[in-house]
């Protein structure tokens, strides 16, 4: 597995590399082509690092398994301790909540989390403006 940005991973499996974009979830941009890198987006990649290099982690879809760039979504899982990736950036203040129906079944927790990490300044919260 390779961390590829804050949101976004790629994993091999069956033999065949594939990208993974986070769920509900949304991080700073550090490798969007003709983009700048904006503010808190390295230390959200490296956050990600932080979570997920070197380990096994466990995928669940939502109701739309790809997004539009074909890349397959997922609520990614530290398979070590079930740790809940997506939620945890948002608690750290890493991530912010990104809603696209039908894939929402986790945005409620992702709404309260990122209420929280804006309240006590956690992150890009205390940041970026």
């Amino acid at each position: 597995m390779r961390v590829v940005d804050g949101d976004t991973i790629r994993i091999v499996e069956g033999g065949r590399e594939e990208a993974i974009r986070y769920i509900g979830v949304d991080t700073p941009e550090t490798v969007k082509p003709g983009a700048p890198v904006e503010c808190f987006g390295k230390a959200a990649s490296r956050a990600n690092e932080e979570l997920v290099e070197g380990e096994r982690v466990r995928l669940v879809e939502d109701v739309e398994s790809h997004d539009r760039y074909g890349r397959r979504l997922a609520y990614v899982y530290r398979a070590r301790d079930d740790l809940f990736v997506n939620a945890e950036l948002v608690r750290r203040g890493f991530a912010t909540p990104a809603t696209f129906p039908p894939n929402v079944a986790h945005a409620d927790e992702f709404a309260d989390l990122a209420r929280a990490a804006r309240q006590d300044q956690r992150g890009l919260w205390s940041a970026c403006r």
